[in-house]
This record gives C-alpha cells, sequence and structure tokens, in this order.
C-alpha cells in the first residue's frame, strides 16, 4: 500500500473545462527504485540482480511501519546507473541513492523524517 500526501485543490485548463478545480495526491517525497525493466518488460540489470523488488517492499513496509504521510513508492525501468545499483530517487529533491539495502533505506528514511539527506548513500555528481 502506497502512502500519500494529503489532498491539494489544483487547478487545471482542459481544452473543454477551463479552470476545473480537482483534487489530487502530491507527495513530498516520491521515491524511485530502479527495478531495472527494460522496454520489452522484462527485468534485467544490476538493481534487478541486487534484489531490488525485495528492497521495494522492505521499503513500502518500513513507510507503513512509521506512517510517514506524503511518501509515496514507485519501481522503475532501468535509471542507467548500473555501476551504483541498486538504486533510489527521492523527487523532488533530486537525490540519487546508490548501494541500496536495508541500511540504507533507514538512513534515507531517517533523513526524511529529520528533513535531512543520507550522505552516505549518495551518488556523487561527479
Amino acid at each position: 500500500m502506497l502512502l500519500s500526501a494529503p489532498a491539494r485543490n489544483v487547478t487545471t485548463n482542459h481544452k473543454n473545462n477551463r479552470n476545473n478545480t480537482t483534487t489530487m495526491n502530491k507527495p513530498t517525497h516520491h521515491l524511485f527504485v530502479c527495478g531495472s525493466f527494460r522496454a520489452s518488460g522484462d527485468r534485467q540489470g544490476v538493481c534487478h540482480k541486487k534484489e531490488s523488488m525485495n528492497l521495494l517492499s522492505y521499503l513500502q513496509g518500513e513507510i507503513q511501519d512509521r506512517m510517514l504521510d506524503g511518501v509515496e513508492v514507485s519501481v522503475t525501468g532501468c535509471m542507467n546507473a548500473c555501476t551504483q545499483g541498486p538504486v533510489l530517487i527521492d523527487y523532488p529533491s533530486g537525490h540519487w541513492y546508490g548501494k541500496v539495502n536495508e541500511e540504507a533505506i533507514d538512513a534515507i528514511l531517517d533523513a526524511i523524517e529529520e528533513g535531512g539527506v543520507a550522505e552516505d548513500f549518495l551518488i556523487s555528481a561527479d
């Protein structure tokens, strides 16, 4: 189960429905976990081989246990950072975390709770 932020009003401008106010959930943190999916739908690559899907389950469980509001999780295709896999991105902050394991997930969620960054697991921009 994914947790989401409280609903916010968002104004949309659709062709047939100008300035219509709709409600949508907008997370404060959207965590993307590399699932190594290819265009064909096949799972291949480093992140998949390093059990990123099991980490996804652990991450979702920790979010529920900590009752973190505004944090959602999605699995992605290959993020092309295979040497750092498994990879997790925190959006909208733009933090890329590498070599993610359960310890890293705990540190990342601790940082989210504290309003910080899990420095030890950041992928450098170099």
